[in-house]
């Protein structure tokens, strides 16, 4: 789950880490109020969970309380990449020395947290990226060991760093790991971190993903999921507890199993198709989940067919096949769905299916076949 800025911040300051003092406004009034009582220039940023904010002109520096007003009234309704802004944050304003670039990350392919430090910092760190990567400090962290105090000093000798911005930055460091470790983040980021004409070491932004398969232990962050800025599928996935996400393509995808799903994604997209999601119904998955699946993926305007994978383990395949059919009955869904099915009772399943078909249902026995049919079926109906 992303936080928003405003929530990243709340967050990263239970843990120590220095931020800008700070309101929330809804209006442009409210925002001349939050800018009245903070005093001086003062930022009016966007709220929106994506990046690009300031090149999209969601961000302004503005100097006197009118001036906040009329900025909060030109940045609330706009649309930032296809997320419309809500709210804006009234920040103070600060005289910056140094901008820098921290964040803590799973590195899924070492398996372990990924610390990245850059001196470089600001909204280009990855043309930095591209440009210097030397400019880059990069440490791993022992998940069973945590932080040790010789690898902060590492990186702050190692990106440079003297005086009071070293003792800063380290400290804010140690915090920072703190916060991305005991709140089950994936993602910690500070973008910028500055250090001040007067030595203070700051976060400028947050950016922060909580791993969602955690929120049950993190019942005060998963209160802050904005329900209307949500996915409307994503959504209702979520309230079914469903595994879905919505991709940029026109094939459906639903599956028994994540690592099926995923294969599926892949197959569809060797096949030359375009996935349209990520569904997984689970293991056990009955035909009231199966429908309620299958009206979420294909309420999605952009599905013009959908793949239904399926190996029958928990679940036999002739009872995933009357699911099937019982689930088609109450959607009453006229898109095009191709079935595969394989495992426990497989033939029995596709026997089933034969013997029953509705004419927008097709059963294929490979993966490969299914998933060429699926994109076919997409082209068929583009030509109509």
């Amino acid at each position: 789950m992303d936080l928003y800025e405003y929530q990243g911040k709340e967050l990263l300051r239970r843990f120590d880490v220095e931020t800008l003092e700070g309101s929330v406004a809804t209006t442009p009034e409210e925002a001349r109020a939050a800018a009245e009582q903070l005093g001086g220039p003062v930022a009016v940023k966007a709220q929106v969970l994506t990046g690009g904010r300031g090149k999209a002109g969601g961000i302004k520096v503005v100097e006197d309380p009118e001036a906040v007003q009329e900025a909060a009234r030109q940045i609330l309704g706009m649309d930032i990449r296809g997320h419309k802004v809500r709210r804006v944050l009234v920040e103070a304003g600060v005289e910056i020395s140094t901008e820098m670039y921290l964040s803590v990350m799973v590195d899924r392919a070492a398996k372990k947290p990924l610390i990245l430090f850059s001196s470089e910092g600001g909204v280009d760190i990855e043309e930095v990226a591209e440009r210097n990567p030397e400019a880059i400090v990069r440490i791993y962290v022992d998940p069973l060991l945590g932080l040790l105090p010789y690898q902060v000093r590492e990186l702050t000798f190692s990106a440079g760093l003297e005086g009071d911005v070293a003792k800063g930055v380290g400290r804010t460091l140690s915090n920072l790991y703190r916060a991305f470790s005991e709140s089950d983040a994936s993602l910690v980021e500070i973008n910028p971190l500055v250090a001040t004409s007067d030595g203070r070491v700051l976060a400028l932004d947050a950016k922060v993903t909580v791993d969602n398969s955690s929120l049950f232990r993190h019942r005060d962050i998963a209160d802050l999921h904005d329900v209307d800025a949500a996915d409307p599928e994503e959504q209702r996935a979520l309230e079914a507890s469903l595994q879905y996400v919505k991709l940029a393509g026109d094939v459906g995808i639903l599956g028994n199993g994540a690592g099926l799903v995923m294969s599926t994604i892949d197959v569809v997209a060797q096949a030359g198709g375009e996935p349209a999601n990520f569904c997984d119904v689970g293991g056990g998955a009955n035909a009231e989940m199966i429908s309620e699946a299958l009206d979420i993926v294909t309420a999605n305007k952009q599905v013009k067919s959908v793949l239904f994978n399926i190996f029958g383990g928990i679940t036999r395949g002739d009872e995933v096949a009357r699911g099937l059919l019982e689930a088609l009955e109450r959607s009453e869904i006229d898109l095009p769905i191709v079935v595969r099915l394989d495992g426990t009772n497989a033939e029995e399943g596709r026997q089933i299916l034969a013997q029953n078909t509705p004419e927008n249902v097709f059963a294929e026995e490979t993966m490969l076949d299914a998933a060429r049919k699926a994109v076919e079926l997409v082209h068929d109906s583009e030509g109509r």
